[in-house]
């Protein structure tokens, strides 16, 4: 497990004394690619609260620095496609990538791994070797995917030991998912736009009623709980979209059957709306099993009917195998690692044989 802090960390004061022996490159700078709902309203600061969002680039010299907001929590790191590495800005705002590589163009890809709608990210540039530069990063995948979800989306406690922990920020990591491991396996981009507790109409253990606050409340929005910035949708069409909800909405007594299967139609109706030509795919599991599971597979079931009734037979469903402790489990009995491998190695050949890819 690429958990261990393979980078060395520097307090922002640190790095002051350092300032000569490196270059400043701002967000603002060309050769940087982006992937995911990034706020862009202040250039020089991009924020963002969503697990999955990249920050690629390409670079000349012999080392990489990235500077981030104090606070800005945990990323997974990779220089020249080699062993992925974890880094944090827990309390530091510079980070060291990559020193004493050889000198010529290296690429680095940086992806932020958990939920950053309490810390609120920002990144605010990369550091190069006086003299060099940053350099065109390697072309995006053509292939585009949306994941829509929750707590399994985002890396609950995928790095926890057993069920017996409870959440901490620093045994998440959406980089290990099924989702990020899909799209690796299918070399696709992946937006993610998913948050732990949160259903189709009503959050864990919410009222029967629902919750002013869920997914469809939250999609139109570039920031989760910020409606200051609605997402530009043209920003980024995906080429599938695969929603995994209902867990929350039904984990807990008081599910409202009618209210589900509202809140799921709306979500369809809020995703078409935006990506006419997409093929949409609603997944279930791995975390539900009995009334639960049959509740959430029935509002999927005949939420995919009535797209098919409208004409729209581009809605899809798929059914994880409901994991069972085989493979151990996460913190609070969510997906281990080793079930969402299996997730992913599931997923992965149906997308594929779905998008003829």
């Amino acid at each position: 497990m690429a958990s261990l802090f393979f980078c060395q960390c520097f307090h922002a004061q640190e790095r002051a004394g350092k300032s000569t022996d490196k270059d400043l490159f701002h967000p603002t700078d060309t050769n940087i690619q982006y992937i995911g709902r990034i706020d862009y309203s202040d250039s020089m600061h991009p924020a963002f609260t969503y697990p999955g969002v990249q920050i690629r680039t390409g670079f000349t010299g012999t080392s990489l620095d990235i500077m981030c907001k104090i606070g800005s929590g945990y990323f997974m790191a990779e220089i020249d496609g080699g062993e992925p590495f974890k880094i944090s800005f827990l309390g530091n705002s510079i980070v060291n990538l990559a020193r004493n590589l050889k000198d010529g163009t290296h690429q680095a890809v940086i992806t932020y791994i958990g939920e950053g709608f309490e810390t609120l990210p920002e990144f605010h540039g990369f550091f190069v070797d006086k003299g060099k530069t940053l350099a065109p990063a390697t072309p995006l995948p053509q292939h585009k995917i949306e994941f829509i979800g929750n707590s399994i989306t985002c890396g609950y406690g995928i790095e926890a030991k057993s069920e017996a922990e409870h959440y901490e920020e620093k045994t998440a990591n959406y980089y290990y998912t099924y989702a990020a491991r899909t799209a690796r396996n299918l070399d696709a981009q992946a937006v993610v736009v998913a948050r732990s507790g949160i259903g189709v109409y009503r959050s864990y253990n919410g009222p029967t009623t629902g919750d002013k606050v869920n997914m469809n409340t939250e999609y139109p929005y570039t920031l989760l709980y910020n409606d200051q910035h609605l997402w530009d949708f043209s920003r980024y069409t995906p080429d599938v979209v695969c929603i995994n909800l209902g867990t929350n909405d039904t984990s807990t007594q008081g599910a409202d059957s009618v209210l589900l299967l509202n809140g799921f139609k709306q979500l369809y109706k809020q995703v078409r709306s935006h990506y006419p030509k997409a093929k949409i795919v609603l997944l279930c599991g791995c975390m539900m099993n009995g009334q639960q599971l049959r509740s959430a597979q029935q509002a999927m079931d005949v939420t995919k009917d009535y797209a098919h009734q409208q004409g729209d037979t581009e809605v899809y469903r798929f059914d994880f195998t409901p994991h069972d402790g085989s493979l151990g489990y996460g913190a609070d009995w969510h997906p281990s690692m080793r079930q969402h491998e299996k997730m992913a190695n599931e997923l992965t050949p149906y997308l594929k044989k779905l998008m003829n890819w």
